[in-house]
């Protein structure tokens, strides 16, 4: 590897945004290091990567964002070995839904250690790293669900809220030691998160949120059946990543915009009438 060769750390790359992002950075020239709980589910981001022709530039590793000793492990494997981490995509995280009330605790607990000290927890790793080289890029994976909060959706939208206040914070404190720290929102794509979250929802048979809850599901399964290719996503990372001056938020997708339009615009209780006719 050439000294001046590029690295990124892309967290959750078995799937979804962070394999494509992986492969997308991988295509610009950089060592990319995808992580992952566990390294056997790389079948498809191998596959991937071959077919782009860059197999040989990704390099895959364990990382649970929730376990810290293993965090601190692979950040400091791969700084031994390159030197150097000028991106970290923070992307590992999940869906939990379903009425508050009917959501567990430890559901609840699951959700903020993985979406938020997660992302927390790898920053960190990290930092020392880009400050001391005075440069460096981070992008955290948010969601539209950070600015506006759907019912059925407690859990998700928690855990995105609090990423945009570490991020705003993170991005203030890093801009002095020319680190750019970048907040992505975007809305609904065809990824493999909202299946799984749809298979996850926390209910219960007498539950009395229960035909609600059912109302959620079938409007966000016409969401995702219409979303768009998630590689969009993928091409606009390194796109900031690569940009001089990134701003700190980017509202990814047309219908994310007119929501938050909706929602800045409207009466309250304009945007609550909005809401419930949707879940009728």
């Amino acid at each position: 590897m050439k000294q001046t060769e590029p690295v990124a750390l892309v967290t959750g790359a078995s799937s979804g945004f962070g394999l494509l992002t992986a492969v997308a950075l991988a295509r610009r020239g950089y060592r990319t290091i995808a992580t992952m709980r566990n390294p056997e589910n790389s079948t498809d981001l191998l596959k991937k990567a071959a077919a782009a022709g860059v197999e040989e530039a990704i390099v895959v590793l364990p990382m649970d964002v929730t376990d810290q000793a293993q965090i601190h492990q692979t950040v400091s494997a791969v700084l031994q070995a390159y030197g150097r981490i000028d991106v970290l995509i923070n992307n590992a995280g999940f869906a939990a839904g379903g009425f508050v009330e009917d959501v567990p605790m430890d559901i609840w607990r699951k959700q903020i250690e993985t979406n938020v000290f997660g992302v927390i927890a790898v920053t960190k790793a990290v930092l020392p790293a880009m400050r001391q080289r005075g440069s460096g890029c981070i992008v955290n994976i948010g969601s539209v669900a950070g600015r506006i909060a759907f019912p059925g959706y407690g859990p998700y939208s928690t855990s995105k809220f609090a990423l945009e206040g570490f991020s705003e914070a993170l991005r203030l404190e890093m801009k002095p030691f020319g680190v750019r720290v970048v907040l992505l929102e975007p809305g609904p794509y065809r990824t493999d998160i909202w299946q799984k979250g749809f298979g996850s929802m926390s209910g219960r048979a007498d539950s009395p949120y229960r035909h609600a809850l059912q109302r959620v599901l079938r409007y966000s399964k016409k969401a995702a059946e219409t979303a768009p290719d998630p590689a969009q996503v993928a091409d606009r990372i390194v796109q900031i990543v690569e940009s001089a001056r990134p701003k700190l938020r980017y509202l990814l997708g047309w219908s994310p915009a007119l929501s938050l339009m909706g929602k800045a615009l409207l009466p309250w209780r304009w945007y609550e009438y909005i809401v419930e006719r949707l879940m009728r």
